[in-house]
């Protein structure tokens, strides 16, 4: 037994050490310098230059631009999701690979994708013009930048959905239409409730990555609307204020520490849900 427990705690040591590397010791970094000046001296400057007009302007756009993509994530991917669940095991595997193929190009090419379709003398606008109806402007609108993070993201609320669900006890829908629950109160009485894991987790992988995304509004937004990680890229790469970067990152890292706990107690009582 104590020889099973040595070779336990020796085969953790390589997560242990890569944990440390590259989880706790960046994350250590980033607060070190979101609570310090140039000088290393402790301030909180950092952190109420967030406060200002300009970056509150920034901070709503993301929250504003993350909540309408998660929310039409949610409002595709729960039918979609339930549609996955209730075919046979084989097809379930088919429909997840296809669902999770566009994931397997680089996310530059799945941009740079769109971007063809969505320019005013792109593919879509062409297929326009050729049927006689009047090229539709949507490069480098908001339009454009949620439609690629909802692109993007989608298949993060699939999953989840999809573990959940496909979990759910058929004798229970049964059960609930032999007492005289109509297919809609079966959806919003039986399925939605325990399907509450995967909603929560589902919510959570979008949103985060959503708020914090900065390719996506650069190319697809044409620069003309600056998000969070837009924002952060700048200050590391133009401004060269790491600071402020890094307190724009801390208050990100804080919202994702949140959320994850939230998803986590949620698993903790409902199980399923894909992390």
């Amino acid at each position: 037994m104590k020889k099973k427990s040595l070779l336990k705690q020796a085969a953790a040591y390589p997560h242990i050490v890569w944990s440390i590397l590259f989880i706790i010791a960046p994350l250590i970094f980033v607060a070190y310098y979101a609570f310090t000046d140039k000088n290393g001296s402790f301030t909180m400057d950092n952190i109420a230059q967030m406060a200002e007009p300009s970056y509150l302007e920034v901070f709503l756009r993301s929250l504003c631009f993350a909540f309408l993509a998660t929310i039409i994530c949610l409002i595709i991917a729960y039918p979609v999701a339930y549609f996955i669940s209730k075919t046979n095991p084989k097809t379930q595997k088919i429909l997840i690979l296809l669902v999770t193929l566009p994931q397997w190009l680089n996310f530059l090419i799945r941009t740079y994708s769109w971007m063809a379709l969505l320019e005013d003398t792109g593919i879509i606008n062409s297929l326009l013009m050729k049927i006689g109806i009047d090229p539709v402007h949507m490069i480098n609108t908001p339009f454009a930048v949620i439609l690629g993070m909802v692109y993007n993201f989608l298949p993060y609320m699939i999953i989840p959905l999809h573990s959940v669900m496909s979990k759910i006890d058929p004798k229970l829908l049964e059960a609930a239409s032999d007492l005289g629950c109509n297919p809609f109160k079966v959806m919003t009485r039986v399925v939605m409730p325990l399907s509450k894991s995967g909603i929560i987790s589902g919510i959570t992988m979008v949103f985060v990555p959503s708020i914090s995304t900065f390719y996506i509004s650069q190319k697809l937004g044409g620069g003309n609307f600056d998000l969070i990680g837009d924002t952060i890229e700048r200050q590391f790469q133009t401004a060269y204020n790491y600071n402020l970067g890094a307190a724009m990152s801390f208050v990100l890292m804080i919202l994702i520490i949140v959320s994850m706990a939230i998803m986590n107690k949620y698993s903790d009582e409902d199980g399923g849900v894909v992390v």
